[in-house]
C-alpha cells in the first residue's frame, strides 16, 4: 500500500494519548517526544505492508516506550535492549498493554499533557506554541509562520517553555478532584487562546484556520475526556459558532464585514447545528458558566435568519449575567453594543464612557465610542475616537474599517457602524 494518508491520520489522532502515556513513563518531555517520533517512524515503515495493529495507540506506546528505554540506556552507557526483532513483534504484548491502559489512564495522561502545556509559569504565547507543538504536532515552521516570527525564534520560544516546565517540577501523579477541576479550567482557557490566535490571524490577513481547526479538535478531545462537563460543551459550541462564520467575515478585498452585514446563507449550518445541540445539552445541566453564556449569545445571532431578527434584549440580559460571574470591562463593552440596539446610542455611550480608564488602550473601545458619538452628531469627538482606534488597530483590515468610518464622517454619512468586540 503506497497511500500513507490513513497512517498520518492515525498518528495525528493517537498523538495526545501516546505522548501523554510516554510522558508519564519517562517524566521528561523531550524523551517522550523523541520516543513518540521513533514509534511514528516505525509505524510508517511497517504499517503499509502489515496493516494497522488492532490497537494503534497501544502499539505506539509499546514501541515508543521500548525505543525510549533504549535511548536512555545508550545515553547512560549501559547495556542496550535486545535487537528490534525481539520486541517489534508486539502481538500479545499489545493486547496486554491495551488492557492495562484503560480509558481512565488515557484520560489522565491526556489531561496531564494538556495541563503541562498551559502551566501557569508560561506566558500565553508560550502556552499556545507548546500546545501546538507537543499536543497537536504542528511543525516549528508552521507555528512560526502563524506568529510572524522566524523559525529559530520560535524554536527558542518552545525550548524556553520546555525549560520552564522542567524547572517548575510539574507533578506527574494522577490529579485529585479539586486539582482536576483547576486543570480543566486552565486547559479550557489555553484551548480558547489557541482558537483566538487563529481567529485574530484571519483579521490580520493570515490564514489562521490551522489554529482554529486545531483548537476545535482539542475541544472535542477535552469533551471526550469530560463528556458530562457543561462548560466544556459550551467551549466547543462557542468555537464552532464563531468558526461557522469564517467565510463571511471578510469580503473579496479582505475588508471586514460586520456581523449585521454578513451573508448568513454562507454560514456553515452543520457547525451551527452541532453547536446548538451541544449548547442545549449543556444548559440542561443547569450549571451556567462563561463559555456557555458566550455560546448562548453567539447562538442567538446564529438563530436569527436576518440581522433585524436578532434578540438583542436576550443578549443584553445574558451579558448582564456574564458580568456577575466574570466581571470584565470587555464584557461591559459588549453589553453596550446590545444596549445601543435596544435603547439608542445615548444610553450606550453613557455606559461606554465609564470604561475609559480601563480600556484606554483597547482598539474596540475607541471604535465603538466613535461610532456612538457619530450617531448622536458629536462628529468632532467621533473623529478623535476613530483616530485613536486606528493607532491601536491590530491589523490592516481593522485600520481600513475605521478609515472607512472617517471617510463617511467627512462625507456627512448617517449612522455608520463601528466595530464591536464581537462584530465579525
Amino acid at each position: 500500500m503506497t497511500d500513507i494518508g490513513w497512517i498520518e491520520l492515525s498518528l495525528t489522532s493517537a498523538r495526545p494519548q501516546v505522548l501523554g502515556a510516554l510522558l508519564r513513563y519517562f517524566r521528561d518531555l523531550d524523551t517522550a517526544e523523541e520516543a513518540f517520533q521513533e514509534a511514528c517512524l516505525r509505524a510508517l515503515k511497517t504499517w503499509p505492508d502489515k496493516g494497522p495493529p488492532r490497537d494503534p495507540v497501544a502499539w505506539l506506546i509499546f514501541v515508543g516506550r521500548n525505543s525510549g528505554i533504549d535511548t536512555v540506556r545508550r545515553r547512560s552507557k549501559t547495556q542496550p535492549l535486545p535487537e528490534e526483532e525481539v520486541f517489534s513483534d508486539t502481538g500479545d504484548a499489545e493486547a496486554d498493554m491495551a488492557d492495562r491502559l484503560d480509558g481512565a489512564n488515557y484520560r489522565d495522561d491526556i489531561l496531564r499533557l494538556l495541563f503541562i502545556c498551559c502551566h501557569p509559569d508560561l506566558p500565553a504565547t508560550q502556552q499556545i506554541a507548546l500546545a501546538l507543538r507537543i499536543v497537536s504536532g504542528l511543525t516549528v515552521a508552521q507555528i512560526a509562520r502563524a506568529f510572524l516570527v522566524g523559525e529559530s525564534a520560535m524554536e527558542q520560544r518552545i525550548t524556553r517553555a520546555k525549560a520552564r516546565v522542567a524547572a517548575a517540577g510539574v507533578e506527574f501523579e494522577t490529579p485529585g478532584a479539586v486539582e482536576r477541576a483547576e486543570r480543566l479550567s486552565r486547559v479550557s482557557a489555553m484551548i480558547y487562546l489557541v482558537f483566538n490566535e487563529g481567529y485574530s490571524s484571519e483579521a490580520s490577513g493570515r490564514d489562521g484556520s490551522a489554529f482554529s481547526d486545531e483548537a476545535i479538535r482539542l475541544g472535542r478531545l477535552l469533551l471526550r475526556i469530560f463528556p458530562a462537563e457543561p462548560e466544556t460543551m459550551g467551549l466547543l459550541a462557542l468555537m464552532l459558532l464563531q468558526h461557522s462564520r469564517k467565510v463571511a467575515r471578510f469580503d473579496a478585498a479582505g475588508q471586514i464585514v460586520l456581523l449585521e452585514d454578513q451573508d448568513r446563507s454562507v454560514w456553515n449550518r452543520d457547525m451551527i447545528n452541532e453547536a446548538l445541540a451541544l449548547l442545549d445539552k449543556a444548559i440542561r445541566h443547569r450549571q451556567p458558566g462563561p463559555y456557555q453564556m458566550q455560546a448562548a449569545i453567539a447562538a442567538l445571532h446564529a438563530r436569527a435568519q436576518r440581522a433585524e431578527e436578532t434578540d438583542w434584549q436576550e443578549i443584553e440580559l445574558i451579558y448582564r449575567a456574564l458580568e456577575q460571574i466574570q466581571p470584565s470591562p470587555v464584557v461591559t463593552l459588549n453589553r453596550a453594543v446590545a444596549l445601543s440596539k435596544l435603547k439608542g446610542a445615548d444610553e450606550a455611550l453613557a455606559l461606554v464612557e465609564t470604561l475609559g480608564s480601563r480600556l484606554g488602550n483597547y482598539f474596540y473601545f475607541h471604535g465603538l465610542r466613535g461610532g456612538l458619538l457619530m450617531q448622536i452628531g458629536r462628529n468632532g469627538e467621533a473623529c478623535e475616537a476613530f483616530g485613536r482606534a486606528i493607532a491601536l488597530a491590530n491589523s490592516p483590515a481593522e485600520a481600513a474599517h475605521i478609515r472607512l468610518q472617517l471617510d463617511r464622517l467627512q462625507a456627512d454619512a448617517i449612522s455608520p457602524s463601528a466595530p464591536t468586540p464581537s462584530s465579525h
